[in-house]
């Protein structure tokens, strides 16, 4: 299956669950500590998804807070949603940009809650780079993945065990 040039689809990463959104608002970056436990990463970032449905599975649920939900593949643990309970239309919900099969799409364009931003973040370009010895190239080229692709698969895993 292909995706339409104007529709936004994307997943987790064992495959379980693929969505797709009709649009997609405004990306934002969030710093406050319950996105960066719920992400396990130095922020949270999602994008605004309208007309969102779930083309296969669906996510499991963490209730973070009084008002907000967190979807995510309880087979995998891929974080996958932001939702607010109440006051958001139907169909709506932030979606995680990694999780997007093309995250290029939906950059980000704002920071929100700055109060809870790690005081390293904006010096991670600064940090020098390494380059690979060998042995880790090596390592990396015997790696065979299990991750689904970034397109949609008409099944998951696909017959055969090819991943790719």
């Amino acid at each position: 299956m292909t995706q339409s040039s104007d529709a936004f689809s994307g997943g987790c990463q064992c495959g379980a669950i693929r969505f797709r959104a009709e649009t997609v608002g405004r990306a934002s970056i969030c710093h406050c500590r319950m996105c960066q436990k719920a992400t396990g990463g130095f922020f949270g970032a999602y994008v605004t998804g309208r007309g969102v449905t779930w083309t296969r599975g669906g996510p499991s649920y963490f209730l973070s807070s009084n008002k907000i939900r967190r979807g995510f593949c309880s087979a995998c643990g891929t974080p996958l949603t932001f939702e607010q309970l109440e006051g958001l239309p139907p169909g709506q919900v932030e979606l995680s940009i990694a999780a997007f099969d093309e995250p290029t799409r939906v950059a980000p364009v704002i920071q929100v809650n700055l109060e809870g931003k790690l005081n390293f973040v904006d010096h991670l370009a600064e940090l020098p780079t390494v380059v690979e010895p060998a042995a880790w190239t090596a390592f990396k080229a015997s790696i065979v993945s299990n991750q689904h692709p970034d397109h949609d698969t008409e099944t998951w895993p696909p017959a055969g065990g090819d991943t790719n």
